[in-house]
């Protein structure tokens, strides 16, 4: 419990959105309801919703979603607001489970999840698919109370100033980057790391679908979709 385990995107346009996928990570989407399931041959791999009118109005961008398993939505939630986190959404899906989405204190967005119907996505090093999840803040004194108080997650600084976190069976499940503003701008978030079989072939592929390149680093690269908005790291495995 307390892992990050699925990541979904909401979209503006999800047949766009489906397509540059499709493209660049051979996902075949499959719909139920509202809601499409992405799958690499008999493998659920991720998901995807059109964002609702609510928040298209309030023009929220396109964006990636971080999952987290726990045992109860309900404690989570309360244990959120005592640390000043704030509850963006909160319901039951039936028997599917219950979910909350929550912001902490410095404005980072996740999903949390109890429940047994969405399964773990999440793989250590399988090409296209979610292979990590990672926090990007500004000050990360800031949200180490809010996070340890409701996930029981220990957070340590390596020895390159990056925070890794363990869960509290001591495995190491996430990492917290420290970057200035002027680098990631002005928000916090979390961020996806899906794994390629090739970084450049990878890289070009995306963009020719209409993705453009954020940043690139020794081992992976930021990019974002065909909507310029949301964004993920590729990374070679």
């Amino acid at each position: 419990m307390n892992n990050p385990f699925f990541a979904d995107i909401s979209t503006y346009s999800p047949q766009k959105t489906m397509s540059f996928y499709e493209h660049v990570f051979g996902w075949k989407f499959y719909k139920i309801d509202y809601y499409y399931s992405a799958f690499v041959e008999d493998k659920e791999v991720t998901g995807l919703y059109e964002t609702p009118e609510k928040f298209k109005q309030m023009r929220m961008p396109h964006f990636w979603m971080t999952y987290i398993r726990v045992d109860n939505v309900e404690t989570t939630v309360k244990k959120a607001r005592q640390l000043g986190g704030i509850i963006e959404t909160q319901y039951g899906m039936g028997s599917l489970g219950k979910v909350a989405l929550i912001r902490d204190p410095q404005g980072a967005g996740f999903t949390i999840y109890e429940g047994n119907q969405l399964k773990n996505t999440r793989t250590e090093n399988t090409k296209n698919t979610l292979i990590w999840n990672e926090l990007h803040v500004s000050e990360v004194t800031k949200i180490i109370p809010f996070y340890q108080g409701i996930f029981n997650w220990e957070i340590v600084k390596n020895q390159n100033g990056m925070y890794q976190v363990l869960n509290n069976a001591g495995e190491y499940i996430v990492d917290i980057l420290e970057i200035q503003n002027q680098y990631k701008g002005k928000y916090e978030y979390w961020v996806c790391i899906f794994g390629v079989e090739n970084l450049v072939a990878s890289k070009s592929t995306i963009i020719e679908n209409g993705g453009n390149v954020i940043n690139e680093e020794s081992n992976r690269i930021l990019m974002t979709d065909n909507s310029g908005e949301a964004f993920f790291y590729i990374k070679q495995v």
